[in-house]
């Protein structure tokens, strides 16, 4: 079978997965999510699952990941633990509000929602699909395009339950949010969760999210997020990825920015079979900001792919992009990041980098800065560098006595404490800058305390 009839073959099995399973689908949801589901799965049957064929997708290989044989979570997981037993957070000192999905399910022990102050609210979005119909009806689909990706049309058709949260306009949440996904089972499982974040005008927010696998099966993840910024509002959105080389990671992160708005999201790759981050944001009207970090590390066959796409539609907005990453063995990576002037974006700032040190003869990274202009009164700059650790820096670390490993974790670390340093949560920075670090001296890098540990020591 050659690989274009794998790929139609894939996409069959997932259209007649939905067909077998529309009742559990639709149950419970009102007409208009469902409509969409119906025009999702349309749509999905005309893109199908990207291939290398796909511009966007040129360096990332899915068809082995959605071509495996997972169990599909209709329902929550049943599984008797304690998720204090099960899963201890290891940040020293780390004060948030903590919320769960497990297998994309918001986790059944706990309420369906967690009260706030002055009116916010956090909790299972197929609960606040019935609480809240008017903030869901309003801002659901609204933002995650179906007609460009596959995928995201995929977990339309699909999504089930996620995390929902609201924060009224003058709201400022005191606690930063932190959201752990765990992925836990006896059998290889495929998840596809919705969330929905709506932070309305003069908010503030710290969101903070945890991905993890907590046994040895295999998994994918498709996960579609949409985060409303509205006029005035800050939100600090710091993400952690740490899940063992056998997950499989595919993240849509829509931001859909409202006037004088300021977004900084960071995001911190540390392990995964296959990870890809798409990264979407729209500055639909005036003076918006957004600052987009990211570090990851990757080692073996370890393949981690980051697309980001920033799209200025409207003037007086900046944007700027920082993106490192650390390469060794024979892994791979990619940095593909976009910026969209589009005609009357006048007085737009915008910046993008991207650094890459690759350790062996066999690591690969690609990388695709590009900025699309079509205004004239902007500053708009872009750069990527690929190379070796500073062979001049490591002469000076080794002659003032300092052994070579150690020079070189030293130089690497200096190289990814750029991004670090952006994390705006003091407990979780000090956190990461540990786990940076065991990271790079390839000892062990699961950042929680769970009773299956399962990534283990560089060989």
């Amino acid at each position: 079978m050659n690989s274009q009839d794998n790929i139609l073959k894939v996409k069959e099995k997932y259209i007649t997965l939905y067909n077998n399973n529309i009742d559990v689908l639709k149950n419970d949801c009102p007409d208009y999510i469902n409509d969409l589901r119906e025009k999702a799965i349309k749509k999905f049957d005309e893109l199908g699952i990207p291939s290398r064929k796909d511009e966007e997708y040129k360096y990332t290989d899915l068809r082995n990941v959605f071509s495996g044989n997972y169990k599909n979570y209709f329902a929550p997981t049943k599984l008797e633990f304690d998720i204090d037993e099960v899963f201890k957070c290891d940040v020293p000192n780390i004060d948030t509000i903590s919320v769960f999905l497990l297998n994309g399910w918001y986790y059944n022990n706990q309420e369906d929602f967690i009260y706030l102050n002055d009116g916010a609210v956090i909790g299972s979005l197929k609960a606040a699909i019935k609480e809240y119909p008017e903030i869901i009806k309003k801002h659901f689909g609204k933002y995650a395009d179906i007609n460009k990706d596959g995928l995201v049309a995929l977990n339309t058709a699909f999504a089930k339950n996620g995390i929902f949260l609201y924060v009224p306009k003058n709201v400022v949440l005191e606690k930063p949010i932190q959201i752990v996904n765990i992925l836990m089972d006896e059998e290889a499982g495929m998840t596809q969760h919705r969330n929905l974040f709506v932070f309305e005008e003069n908010s503030q927010a710290n969101m903070v999210i945890c991905d993890h696998t907590l046994s040895h099966q295999n998994f994918v993840t498709n996960s579609v997020s949409e985060i409303v910024v509205g006029e005035n509002s800050k939100l600090d959105f710091e993400r952690t990825q740490n899940e063992h080389n056998g997950s499989n990671q595919i993240s849509h992160l829509f931001f859909n920015q409202k006037r004088n708005s300021t977004v900084t999201s960071n995001t911190i790759t540390l392990h995964g079979g296959l990870v890809r981050n798409n990264i979407y944001v729209d500055m639909c009207e005036e003076g918006c900001e957004n600052n987009a970090y990211g570090l990851f590390l990757a080692d073996r066959g370890q393949h981690i792919d980051n697309k980001i796409f920033i799209d200025h539609s409207k003037p007086n907005c900046t944007s700027k992009q920082m993106f490192k990453a650390v390469l060794d063995d024979y892994a791979s990576g990619v940095f593909n990041g976009k910026v969209l002037v589009r005609e009357g974006a006048q007085n737009t700032q915008a910046s993008q980098t991207n650094n890459n040190i690759l350790l062996t003869d066999d690591a690969k990274i690609n990388t695709k800065p590009q900025l699309e202009i079509y205004a004239d009164d902007v500053k708009c700059s872009h750069g990527a560098t690929v190379g070796q650790l500073d062979n001049e820096a490591l002469f000076y670390l080794r002659s003032r006595g300092i052994s070579k490993k150690e020079a070189k974790l030293l130089l690497m670390y200096a190289f990814a404490h750029d991004i670090i340093g952006k994390i705006k949560v003091p407990a979780l920075k000090n956190r990461i800058d540990d786990l940076v670090e065991k990271r790079l001296r390839g000892e062990l890098s699961v950042c929680n305390t769970c009773k299956m540990n399962c990534v283990t020591k560089k060989d």
